[in-house]
């Protein structure tokens, strides 16, 4: 039995909660369950937007006659697609390695993190290359990934003062979360590193290099520590 539950969000969407924590266990099930709604679309299926532990599901009420509730039968339509999924996919997402250029003016927090973890910068370093993670949900700015996996003898707070810019491509530690800066602006992360690979084109298609449920391995390279 699936115990998803299904609340509306607004006029024209509905939220599917499948728990209240963020973990790697809860968040596998709303990619399955998106992967799921994907693979079966109905005609009135807008969009999909997965977070931690819900999925936000957008209807056309175009779709429905006039005078009729748009969200009724979609809701019951997803109830349904939210039990068959429960035990359906793996969730495998693509696996995209990112090269990174560890420490020095690229990482001007690695060494604070490393001796917070009581090792060396280096074996910091190895430590999150070692990293198994995944794509929880895209937010923040377009393309900014917030990546489940991180080891938590790396987990590091946020500045108690955030930087007025932090340049593109910048590897930041959050709290228990690491993520990649997909463009210059202003962030409050621990950054570690950098990476050259453009996260976001708006001329592309798709215009973010990553997708929620996709795997990362993070790649030294260059002058990395």
């Amino acid at each position: 039995m699936s115990d998803a539950g299904i609340e509306r969000l607004g006029e024209d969407a509905l939220l599917l909660r499948l728990g209240d924590s963020v973990d790697a266990s809860t968040n596998l099930r709303v990619h399955r369950l998106a992967e799921s709604i994907a693979a079966r679309r109905p005609p009135w299926l807008v969009d999909l937007v997965p977070a931690y532990a819900s999925l936000a599901v957008f209807v056309d009420p175009a779709h429905f006659d006039a005078g009729v509730d748009p969200l009724v039968e979609p809701g019951r339509w997803l109830a349904d697609c939210a039990e068959a999924s429960a035990v359906a996919g793996d969730g495998g997402g693509a696996l995209i390695e990112i090269p990174v250029r560890y420490g020095g003016e690229d990482g001007p927090d690695l060494d604070a993190v490393a001796a917070e973890a009581g090792m060396s910068p280096r074996e910091a370093v190895a430590l999150h290359c070692a990293g198994d993670y995944r794509v929880a949900m895209l937010g923040f700015a377009p393309g900014f990934p917030y990546l489940i996996g991180l080891d938590p003898r790396l987990a590091t707070p946020r500045l108690a003062t955030p930087r007025p810019r932090v340049p593109a491509g910048s590897v930041g530690i959050g709290g228990a979360q690491t993520g990649i800066y997909p463009r210059s602006g202003p962030g409050g992360w621990r950054l570690i590193g950098r990476t050259d690979l453009r996260l976001f084109d708006a001329t592309r298609d798709p215009p973010a290099t990553l997708s929620p449920g996709d795997r990362v391995r993070f790649v030294p390279v260059g002058g990395s520590r």
